[in-house]
């Protein structure tokens, strides 16, 4: 059983961290900042005193490689990992730049995603 709303409060369910009520969406309220340092690169999502990151490494100035996406346990199910997904394209799409999707997460929302074909290199 998930976390469940009653009255507005969370409950926590035997066996699994609580957060924001299951399935609701992060994007609203989220603050996603984006980091370079060198050829590596982050977004990082922070909500509720949580965060979630994308990391990337930059091979060239056209290409990527998305290689990790982490999720802490009271983020998830949350749309948390696709905001941070969604940022990384948008970035890649206005800034002409391709991804590597070597994340297993950010490859499974490109097969979701048609939409996203112009940004990936698979």
């Amino acid at each position: 059983m998930l976390c469940q709303a009653n009255g507005g409060s969370l409950i926590r369910s035997p066996g699994r961290a609580c957060g924001p009520p299951p399935g609701q969406d992060v994007s609203a309220d989220a603050e996603i900042t984006r980091h370079v340092d060198g050829s590596k690169g982050r977004y990082l999502l922070k909500r509720d005193g949580q965060e979630a990151e994308l990391t990337y490494s930059i091979l060239s100035p056209t290409s990527i490689i998305a290689d990790h996406t982490g999720v802490p346990e009271a983020l998830r199910s949350t749309g948390a990992g696709l905001a941070l997904v969604t940022r990384l394209v948008e970035d890649a799409r206005a800034e002409g730049v391709r991804i590597v999707p070597l994340c297993p997460f950010v490859n499974a929302q490109r097969q979701r995603h048609p939409e996203w074909a112009d940004v990936f290199n698979v």
